[in-house]
């Protein structure tokens, strides 16, 4: 009985524990413009909430929403794009669009196909580690 008391108290605090997974970004850019027609907004949901991003940062509203992913996150693509796949205003790039991609990511996004950018998959031996 002690032990089912334990073994349950532990799974009520393990709800509790932040995930605290990281993945880790390889590779390295194509300039193919990939990126800028496949790109995430780890906190944009819903279109509802894509219009209340663009009002607060007007800066946004470059950006439209593409479609959905398979896990069904927005996928967004920059209005600004050449058909080359060339920022037609480099020099003037959002924060954003100057850090992309990161090093690291906390969520297992997929890059499109043929970018030189990749997401290091773990498995649950690194998590081990």
């Amino acid at each position: 009985m002690f032990d089912f008391i334990v073994s349950f108290i532990n799974e009520v605090r393990s709800y509790f524990v932040p995930e605290r997974i990281v993945y880790d970004i390889e590779g390295e850019c194509n300039k193919c413009g990939k990126c800028c027609n496949y790109m995430y907004s780890v906190d944009t949901y819903t279109e509802k909430e894509f219009k209340i991003m663009q009002f607060l940062f007007p800066a946004y509203k470059r950006f439209y929403i593409k479609g959905k992913d398979d896990d069904g996150r927005l996928i967004f693509a920059c209005k600004l794009v050449s058909p080359e796949g060339l920022c037609t205003v480099y020099n003037k790039r959002l924060p954003m669009c100057r850090k992309y991609p990161g090093k690291k990511t906390r969520f297992y996004a997929k890059f499109p196909e043929g970018c030189g950018y990749r997401i290091k998959h773990k498995n649950f031996k690194d998590y081990l580690e």
